[in-house]
């Protein structure tokens, strides 16, 4: 078992053996490596500023592109990429075109976001599945100068060259970097990266306390704002069998599986959810965190967790040799509190299409389109004689409107009414506690009104 985390830094090797593997990305390229371009801003994953480029090969070989928080990426999460900065973007003396269409659009300002915006825009420029607004969506720009980085993201295109050479050199690199599992010790603390699902699964069962960390959007900040110390932490975004996706009916997705691939897939299921997704977080966060995190951290505002209630979705959990299955609607049994055991993991999440003829809707309220917490997300299943309303935002965590669902037989009203016996939501800063039920309500009111009295005479039926 390999005790260092070897990976590509601006296309020179590194191995790090004795560095704390849960020291964030930031930190150290500005403290170890002086690559000052990658800077601070809110160490939360929220302003992009500290964005770069993570490279690894895909599984047809060719190396994929991703935007990534350096503010909350351990180091142990390295092992096997390449790690792109501003300052690896020049090719020689020439600037990248994302650089010099900055400079040419005048997209600089102040200059403090201006790395972190030419990070994305590289990343939009060597993947173009987003939109040019959705790929800039996790960046802040706080001289408001929004448009003429958009214009830079679109000269990029005139500016373009032919990058397979470097694309070529960048997946040699890739390739002749070890692949097996990593245990490193190092300051009083244990890092484990397994490649295997029984790796992963004998390593927890021997040490059941330890944190499991996936893509870090959320663990991350542990360590940059309550300031924990993490002594024993098993990564699992290098276990193959959490990486795959089966596209079938459920449609199964592993628990290392990223929100953007997941979301992918899920957008596929239904429009609404496609939309809703894509106003979860910024590409940078989509592009580390997985679908499995998102449900294990139970945060009452995540928003994968409304459609998944009302699409009935269930989580494979293993521990050691056994798995067992559990709905959504029963893992949660309070606060961040779930029926996880001690050395048990999210293996797979899966979720069923919807059946013809079924009628769903889903939909987020939030101070701002972009990069915000959602005060309510609610969605909406009927079919025949079932009824799944799922909320977030409305409980101590994402749950379930029972009695609005078997009120909604009776009538929009009857269910509508039937909201405030189901949820008491509290008053925080995002929404008063009247506000979140009002809008529940009407959004109930919004999906009937959206699918007509048809649905309530098929639950007569």
């Amino acid at each position: 078992m390999r005790p260092s985390i070897d990976f590509v830094l601006n296309g020179e090797r590194v191995s790090l053996a004795d560095e704390d593997p849960t020291r964030t990305l930031l930190t150290w390229l500005r403290e170890a490596r002086r690559l000052v371009g990658t800077k601070e801003g809110c160490a939360e994953g929220d302003c992009g500023a500290c964005t770069v480029v993570l490279a690894e090969p895909g599984a047809d070989g060719a190396v994929s592109y991703q935007p990534a928080n350096s503010c909350i990426l351990f180091l142990g999460a390295l092992d096997g990429r390449e790690v792109i900065t501003v300052e690896g973007l020049k090719n020689g003396a020439a600037l990248h075109p994302a650089q010099q269409a900055m400079v040419d659009c005048h997209g600089s300002q102040c200059g403090f976001c201006t790395p972190g915006f030419v990070m994305a825009l590289y990343a939009h420029y060597k993947d173009r599945k987003l939109e040019l607004c959705d790929a800039l969506a996790g960046n802040l720009c706080r001289c408001t100068g929004y448009q003429p980085i958009l214009a830079a993201g679109e000269r990029m295109d005139a500016l373009r060259k032919d990058e397979r050479s470097l694309d070529g050199a960048r997946a040699a690199r890739l390739g002749a970097l070890p692949r097996d599992a990593v245990l490193v010790r190092a300051g009083g603390k244990r890092f484990f990266s397994p490649i295997s699902v029984d790796e992963l699964a004998k390593y927890l069962v021997e040490s059941p306390r330890a944190t499991i960390l996936a893509g870090g959007t959320d663990l991350g900040l542990a360590v940059t704002k309550a300031h924990r110390d993490l002594d024993d932490v098993v990564y699992i975004g290098r276990v193959a069998e959490l990486k795959a996706i089966d596209a079938g009916d459920p449609l199964c997705i592993g628990g290392a599986v990223p929100l953007a691939e997941a979301h992918e897939h899920l957008a596929r299921i239904h429009a609404d959810i496609g939309e809703l997704l894509r106003r979860f977080g910024g590409a940078q966060v989509r592009a580390c965190g997985t679908l499995a995190g998102n449900i294990a951290n139970g945060s009452p505002i995540g928003d994968s967790m409304p459609v998944l209630l009302a699409l009935n979705a269930e989580l494979e959990l293993q521990r050691g040799a056994a798995r067992r299955l559990l709905p959504l609607g029963s893992f949660y049994t309070g606060y961040r509190k779930s029926l996880l055991q001690p050395g048990e993991f999210i293996r797979m999440v899966r979720v069923l299409r919807l059946a013809p003829g079924a009628r769903f809707a889903a939909y987020k309220l939030s101070k701002r389109f972009d990069q915000d917490i959602s005060a309510v997300c609610g969605a909406f299943y009927v079919h025949g004689g079932e009824t799944r309303f799922g909320f977030g935002g409305m409980a101590a965590t994402p749950a379930r409107a029972t009695r609005a669902e078997v009120a909604y037989s009776k009538g929009v009203e009857e269910a509508c009414a039937a909201l405030a016996q189901d949820f008491k939501p509290l008053t925080d800063q995002r929404a008063s506690a009247w506000y979140r039920l009002t809008a529940a309500q009407n959004l109930l009111r919004k999906f009937h009104a959206q699918v007509g009295p048809r649905a309530l005479l098929e639950l007569e039926a």
